[in-house]
């Protein structure tokens, strides 16, 4: 992992890459495919286990690692109490998500975070506070987070968020489909999903936690992608477990082997419990060990989080200062 700081920076730049390959279209429902995918948990977990101890940078290194953790940020709030005054505070640390003396200590320009991720409601002043920077907007849908909500609903709560302004729908699957083994009705549910999302793009949550089984992960990664998934997304963070190192090897393995046999890059965001500067090296070395450099650019990474960016600029503050600041002095909005 011991890429040179300045091309990771270089990569950095606010100019950032939203859509930079062809979208993955999809194919047919291949059963055959999908039955065949299996998951030895061991070894995933004995792989992803060893991974933080063999994986490590420092110095220059992990600064610029960092740095480009912070351009693959959805940075995100999803509470009830949100308001518009809150959603532009947090779009303006989108804009400028790291304090400008210490991108000048490091040597870098302006960067952003990836997107800002929202609930419907929260469109409109998100779009109006992001206009002319290019960040995108990123909104959950489909009765996001239980996805329990009539059908006809949650596919109109997609057509009303690209017509508000959302660049980015993340759907949630119904997971009693995975669960009872109905693939052909996911694959449906998903297709539809993904032509009511229209020129946006569509980010297929899993919600890994309430799958059951790596497996169930696995073969549900994969129908999501045959539907035309342009990233698929670990959890939507309200479960009560989210995204884990196993569940990500999985995904990323689908990922690489959709794209080995169709020639279409999909991306893949873990979202849920990803709040320290460790844990983005750490899914930033699996990524990469995975899938390669190309991976690491918003338009096929994403991270969904709320409180990483905090503890990523603490640790750049130390980085340029050599003392650790309190994190009352790195606030989200």
């Amino acid at each position: 992992m011991q890429t040179d700081p300045k091309t990771l920076q270089a990569t950095g730049a606010a100019s950032l890459p939203q859509l930079s390959h062809a979208r993955n279209p999809g194919m047919a429902l291949d059963m055959d495919w999908v039955k065949g995918v299996q998951a030895n948990t061991s070894a995933i977990e004995r792989r992803t286990a060893s991974l933080p101890g063999r994986r490590s940078v420092k110095k220059d290194y992990q600064a610029a690692w960092l740095l480009k953790a912070i351009t693959l940020i959805d940075l995100t709030t999803l509470a009830g109490d949100d308001t518009a005054g809150r959603v532009r505070r947090l779009c303006a640390k989108a804009r400028q998500p790291v304090r400008a003396d210490l991108l000048e200590a490091l040597g870098m320009g302006p960067i952003h975070t990836g997107a800002v991720c929202v609930y419907h409601a929260m469109i409109e002043p998100a779009v109006e506070a992001l206009r002319g920077t290019g960040i995108p907007v990123a909104a959950v849908s489909t009765g996001f987070p239980a996805g329990l909500s009539p059908f006809p609903l949650r596919v109109q709560e997609i057509r009303e968020s690209v017509k508000a302004g959302a660049a980015e729908i993340d759907i949630v699957i119904s997971r009693r489909h995975v669960l009872t083994g109905d693939w052909q009705a996911l694959y449906d549910e998903m297709r539809l999903f993904r032509e009511a999302c229209g020129d946006a793009h569509v980010k297929a949550i899993l919600a890994t936690g309430e799958l059951g089984t790596l497996r169930n992960v696995a073969r549900a990664s994969l129908v999501c992608m045959m539907a035309g998934a342009d990233f698929i997304k670990t959890s939507t963070g309200k479960e009560s477990v989210n995204a884990t190192l196993p569940v990500s090897l999985v995904m990323i393995r689908a990922i690489r082997d959709y794209h080995q046999r169709t020639g279409h890059r999909v991306g893949y965001k873990p979202a849920g419990g990803i709040s320290t500067a460790k844990d983005a090296l750490t899914y930033l070395a699996l990524l990469k060990d995975e899938l390669g450099t190309r991976w690491l650019q918003p338009d096929l990474f994403r991270f969904g989080a709320s409180s990483l960016l905090g503890d990523i600029e603490r640790q750049l503050e130390h980085h340029v200062t050599g003392q650790y600041s309190a994190g009352y002095r790195h606030p989200m909005g």
